[in-house]
């Protein structure tokens, strides 16, 4: 079983450009999960008849977004955080919106594990989400998983709009404390590792020079200066069932490429 995720930056974008059909064709994922969607599926002109389609997208128009497309019919689909979760977090709207409402986290059961897509949302250049990430979103999205293996495995994947170590982005020295390389991101990153996700890509290659993110300016991603930002991970029970991870940077239209792993059925 293929399962992918991307970060599109726009999947309408991605579908003028003529790069969507291809890749699928090109990589055929049993699950496709994206991010940064940027419509509401009356939108968008998609076809795909293998597919089951869900998607949460946001309140406010042109922004955020998470979609799942599957082969397998999932049992349930769950869009956003549970209530339990909103409750005890107690998200409120700050100045850039409110997370809650930014169709950041979508859900698909299956029989033997859950496939959580999500969002986080970006710090900010000017760090006025960092707060909302360290104190709320990491803490709260890390508490959903661990309450979704309750009752079986879960697979994590998307955009976590940071670098976990200094190998995940090609220039670590000149972006310590800011967005996506800030202590306290990595420190959320970290609780994952620490709660016994594993991060698929690093089980099977080591190093730096592997990115999934580059900047527009200055030609980054020809130069391949880059930042390892979207990943997948996996509940410890499904460790050993993962033969493979890769990141795809040669799948163009967006300024992520989609990242993925291959899993024992």
């Amino acid at each position: 079983m293929k399962i992918y995720s991307w970060n599109v930056n726009g999947i309408r974008a991605v579908l003028k450009k003529d790069f969507f059909y291809p890749f699928l064709k090109e990589h055929q994922p049993d699950i496709l999960c994206l991010q940064e969607t940027k419509a509401e599926r009356g939108q968008v002109e998609v076809d795909l008849p293998d597919y089951h389609e869900y998607w949460n997208s946001a309140v406010k128009k042109g922004y955020s977004g998470t979609a799942i497309f599957s082969k397998t019919k999932p049992l349930n689909v769950i869009n956003g955080f549970p209530d339990d979760i909103n409750k005890q977090y107690g998200f409120a709207a700050d100045a850039f919106g409110d997370p809650t409402t930014e169709g950041r986290v979508l859900t698909a059961e299956f029989e033997k594990f859950y496939v959580v897509t999500v969002y986080t949302p970006n710090a900010k250049d000017d760090l006025g989400r960092l707060q909302l990430r360290h104190k709320l979103w990491d803490p709260a999205f890390l508490a959903y998983c661990q309450q979704l293996e309750k009752s079986k495995p879960v697979i994590f994947c998307g955009d976590l709009n940071v670098a976990h170590t200094e190998l995940d982005l090609a220039n670590p020295k000149p972006n310590v404390g800011k967005k996506g390389f800030t202590n306290e991101e990595r420190e959320g990153f970290q609780r994952f590792v620490d709660a016994g996700f594993v991060d698929t890509f690093r089980l099977f290659t080591q190093g730096n020079g592997h990115y999934s993110w580059w900047s527009h300016f200055a030609g980054s991603r020809a130069r391949n200066v880059g930042w390892r930002i979207d990943y997948i991970l996996v509940s410890t029970q499904l460790r050993n069932a993962v033969k493979e991870a890769k990141i795809h940077a040669a799948v163009m239209g967006s300024d992520h490429c989609p990242v993925s792993i291959a899993l024992d059925s």
